[in-house]
């Protein structure tokens, strides 16, 4: 009987390692593409905490530091030409993603698909950041 119950703590244990990898861990966790696109390099920045995501800041910055969505003009120009601008569909994308605590089936934003398709790729990296609770800052080619 005592090693039956040991065979069966070992194979409980394993299994629960296993599914341990899935828990994203308390912290901020961090993901930025390694290029600047258009004067831009995006980023994403997600707190986690009791294995879920409770805030996303998604945005991008020049090569001063100047955040995408607080620029203006930029905001002007690219709502007259495709009818969103960054502070729109930033806060849109980080919404969803805090909404369905996933980087998949997320509806892309007409206008700025390209910034969608590098909001699930940032997602989904800061999200295995935060399952390995590794908080340094992943770097996306």
């Amino acid at each position: 009987m005592k090693i039956f119950l040991t065979v069966c703590l070992i194979i409980l244990s394993i299994c629960c390692s296993a599914c341990s990898k899935d828990v994203m861990q308390d912290g901020y966790y961090t993901a930025e593409m390694a290029e600047f696109s258009h004067g831009w390099k995006e980023f994403i920045t997600i707190t986690v905490k009791n294995n879920e995501i409770v805030t996303v800041e998604y945005n991008a910055k020049n090569s001063s530091g100047f955040i995408k969505s607080w620029d203006s003009a930029y905001m002007k120009n690219m709502n007259s030409i495709v009818g969103t601008y960054p502070n729109e569909y930033t806060r849109n994308y980080a919404s969803q993603l805090s909404e369905k605590q996933s980087a998949e089936n997320l509806d892309m934003i007409s206008g700025a698909s390209t910034s969608g398709g590098n909001f699930k790729v940032l997602s989904s990296a800061a999200i295995n950041q935060s399952k390995k609770g590794d908080s340094s800052i992943a770097v996306i080619k």
